[in-house]
């Protein structure tokens, strides 16, 4: 099986999201069935059908929240040494050569990537681009606005 590389907070989110599915929605849909039911006929009660969906979609959610903890390979910065390099889990700091922005990302799994929220998946363009570079290296990624060309500032090791 594959491995999928996670932050220790990514994978502590889908612990979170897996128990309130389990503790709490699973629970509740079992109980709005049993509800829907008591009240009769259930060929044309749409409160039952509108249960039996949540449900299946509830079940598919914990089934896919498994099966991506299962797979998640933790990988914390913590228990590696700092250096200028980028990898899984830095906060990059970088310039926009057009526009002398400075930005700033941390490189994170898939399921954890928020741009706004400064959190790129190391599997999107820019972060493959990242990987593997150092302090003072010319980055170029194509976005869909085209070319964009960074030069990096400073690699954070730490939260």
């Amino acid at each position: 099986m594959d491995r999928t590389p996670m932050t220790p907070e990514g994978h502590a989110a889908l612990q979170a999201e897996l128990k309130h599915h389990l503790e709490v929605l699973r629970p509740q849909i079992v109980r709005d069935i049993e509800e829907a039911r008591a009240h009769g006929d259930i060929s044309e009660n749409s409160e039952y059908e509108d249960a039996k969906h949540r449900q299946g979609l509830c079940e598919g959610r914990i089934a896919e929240l498994k099966g991506k903890l299962a797979s998640a390979e933790v990988i914390s910065i913590d228990d590696l040494e700092a250096s200028d390099k980028v990898v899984f889990g830095v906060t990059v700091e970088m310039e926009d050569q057009e526009t002398d922005e400075h930005v700033r990302y941390r490189i994170v799994g898939t399921d954890e990537a928020d741009v706004a929220g400064g959190k790129i998946s190391f599997s999107s363009p820019i972060g493959k681009a990242l990987i593997g570079r150092r302090v003072d290296d010319e980055v170029v990624v194509q976005t869909p606005g085209g070319k964009r060309t960074f030069v990096i500032t400073d690699v954070i090791y730490g939260s």
